[in-house]
């Protein structure tokens, strides 16, 4: 005879693994404080359809190639690892982050040969590089390519490292993600991918909360946290130097509470939530 409990216990679903990604705030000062970019997933998304993100993704494996391909010599994946306390490969989510960003936004932080941020102003190269993120989004062409034909190196020292949250136990679909902060490179402009995302817009922290809680800007626990601290400064300097004073940055994993709210760690309810709810 088969044991009840031990079928049951069997048959259980394991928890869905959290997807290595990374994701990046790109910011820009402007005469009200700093601006946030802010995407709009596509509605028929299979992940948070219709919701304001910032551009990111899980890693892809040929990011992996920037760390022996001399297209990042601004950094190194050891110095990269330690920062996120990892044992190696940590320089993947920086690629990743600046990757996505261009794929969903179509900034692009990267320098030429002269060390200088790729612009855009010229009708010409806007065009050339338009047609390398369509390649990009199609699948006819690697990043790592697209780098190396322009001859351009990752703007990695760019970003700022600044939050790490983990999608709650028991959802479907789960990511572990890394949160980036870098100002929008100038003479370019956001537009979206139609394909991830349907709408791009440039907006400062406090309006984009207020237009949340009336419930106009639909967005994750982690997009609101991550505006809530920004909220707090007016220029991208000081915004910059505020995040990398951050030495201790833990993994954030939220719960979900029985009415389907999520809970943070130090929040009342956060120990009773069970992390399988």
């Amino acid at each position: 005879m088969t044991d009840a409990g031990s079928v049951k216990k069997e048959g259980a679903k394991k928890p869905a693994t959290p997807m290595p990604s990374a994701t990046v705030t790109l910011v820009r000062d402007a005469p009200g404080g700093i601006e946030v970019l802010m995407m709009r997933r596509n509605l028929k998304s299979g992940f948070v359809p219709g919701m304001y993100v910032f551009p990111g993704g899980g890693l892809d494996k040929d990011d992996l190639l920037f760390k022996n391909n001399s297209l990042c010599e601004c950094l190194d994946d050891a110095a990269a690892s330690a920062t996120l306390g990892v044992a190696h490969d940590g320089m993947c989510y920086w690629v990743a982050a600046i990757r996505e960003a261009f794929e969903e936004s179509g900034l692009l932080l990267a320098r030429d040969a002269a060390g200088q941020l790729i612009r855009f102003g010229d009708a010409t190269v806007a065009a050339r590089f338009k047609e390398h993120r369509r390649r990009l989004n199609a699948g006819e062409a690697a990043f790592t390519d697209l780098i190396a034909a322009e001859q351009l190196q990752l703007a990695a020292d760019a970003l700022t490292y600044f939050a790490h949250w983990i999608t709650p136990v028991g959802l479907p679909r789960r990511y572990d993600t890394r949160f980036f902060m870098a100002e929008a490179p100038p003479e370019q402009e956001p537009v979206q991918d139609e394909r991830e995302t349907i709408a791009a817009e440039w907006a400062r922290p406090a309006d984009a909360l207020s237009r949340h809680k009336r419930g106009e800007f639909e967005m994750r626990t982690p997009t609101v946290h991550t505006l809530e601290l920004f909220a707090d400064y007016d220029n991208v300097a000081r915004l910059r130097q505020g995040l990398g004073e951050r030495r201790e940055i833990s993994a954030v994993l939220p719960r979900i509470g029985r009415d389907g709210r999520r809970i943070l760690p130090g929040e009342p309810g956060y120990e009773e939530a069970a992390p399988s709810a």
